[in-house]
């Protein structure tokens, strides 16, 4: 992780898409448009229970315009494989609805001070559409949804 502090995505340095999906089949894609996302990395705590290792809790925050008006912010971030992956516990926010999502990220880079990551979250179309009203284009079957996220902090 970069050191503790907020750190934002630079207009241009990210990447999101939707992509609707019925078995193996592609039935819809498109680019959504990230309207800003950012990285918080508090000060390493101690825990009370007097174990010795810090504990850090990171946040994750994406905010999505366009076809999918929506926010996705993390309540837990667990480093995994020695710090080259990450899963995050997030929750996506749609319509004041907050759908729980696990996205599993990739580190591509990390630095003192800038992050790359790389993810995809795997959304079940009709929980997601029973629970928040949200819903594709009349035509377009699907039995999931694909969230692919690429950003860089700095």
């Amino acid at each position: 992780m970069p050191r503790p502090g907020r750190y934002a995505v630079a207009p241009g340095r990210s990447l999101v898409e939707l992509t609707a999906r019925y078995g193996p089949l592609t039935t819809w894609r498109r680019r959504v448009t990230l309207a800003g996302a950012s990285l918080t990395v508090p000060e390493p705590t101690v825990p009370e229970d007097g174990d010795l290792q810090p504990v850090l809790r990171p946040v994750f925050r994406f905010d999505l315009r366009g076809s999918l008006k929506a926010s996705l912010t993390s309540e837990h971030v667990e480093p995994l494989d020695g710090g080259r992956k990450m899963q995050l516990t997030a929750d996506l926010d749609i319509r004041g609805v907050r759908f729980p999502v696990l996205l599993p990220l990739r580190v591509v880079s990390c630095a003192d001070d800038r992050l790359l990551v790389v993810g995809a979250a795997r959304l079940p179309y009709r929980l997601l559409r029973r629970a928040t009203g949200f819903r594709l284009p009349l035509l377009r079957p699907a039995t999931r949804l694909r969230l692919l996220l690429a950003a860089e902090f700095a």
